[in-house]
């Protein structure tokens, strides 16, 4: 899969901050033009000891949720934690597993943040950029934004807003689950990002892709 060159990742964390406040001017928040044939589920994760980080890809067929292609990465961790600079740690590791993919996923899910970001530009938005493709935030939990309660019923979401901008939707998945915490990332809209994160969760809380992602990253996670 080809990948863009947009930065390098050594960099400060004030450069970090430059980058996403340039980068996310360049994110499109549109509609899919057309159904999704592959959609990729991606998830990382971090050794024990804390020095390394892994990244899990699957591509899937949709909508029969077929696995068509897996990839794996390793790399060593080489930006700290600071809220916010997420991505800074784990792009790196997810674009090397994307490098290795022999399809081409139409739309990917990541577990993370799309704009649903304090400046617009959480690991599925930044991600976005780099495959320029269609990209999904699809999060546990909320980093940052104000909702109303969520009706009970799968289906039910209530819009995610930050300084009445709506960066996402907070979506339950399954009734009488907690909900996850959905935000566009690149070439997407949040209606767009609703309806296929609903349509890839056919049994479980998470869609089938991140969560297939996240049970391979775990098991890889655990070897290293």
């Amino acid at each position: 899969m080809r990948i863009e060159k947009l930065h390098q990742w050594d960099v400060s964390y004030a450069e970090a901050r430059e980058l996403q406040s340039a980068l996310c001017e360049k994110i499109r928040l549109v509609p899919l033009k057309r159904s999704p044939r592959l959609i990729a589920g991606l998830d990382c994760a971090f050794s024990k000891d804390g020095k390394r980080i892994c990244a899990v890809i699957i591509a899937l067929e949709f909508p029969s949720m077929e696995i068509i292609e897996t990839q794996q990465a390793v790399l060593k961790v080489k930006f700290p934690y600071i809220s916010g600079l997420l991505s800074f740690r784990e792009a790196p590791v997810c674009i090397k597993a994307a490098e290795k993919l022999e399809a081409t996923p139409d739309v990917f899910i990541v577990d993370g943040q799309g704009i649903a970001h304090p400046r617009r530009l959480g690991l599925a938005a930044h991600l976005g950029l780099f495959f320029n493709k269609s990209t999904i935030g699809c999060a546990k939990s909320r980093l940052i934004g104000k909702f109303e309660a969520v009706g009970p019923d799968k289906g039910s979401f209530s819009r995610l807003t930050d300084k009445e901008e709506v960066i996402g939707a907070v979506l339950r998945t399954r009734t009488n689950v907690k909900p996850v915490f959905v935000s566009p990332g690149n070439k997407c809209g949040l209606d767009d990002a609703i309806r296929i994160t609903l349509q890839c969760a056919i049994r479980y809380r998470l869609p089938e892709p991140t969560r297939l992602a996240h049970g391979m990253v775990s098991k890889l996670r655990a070897n290293i």
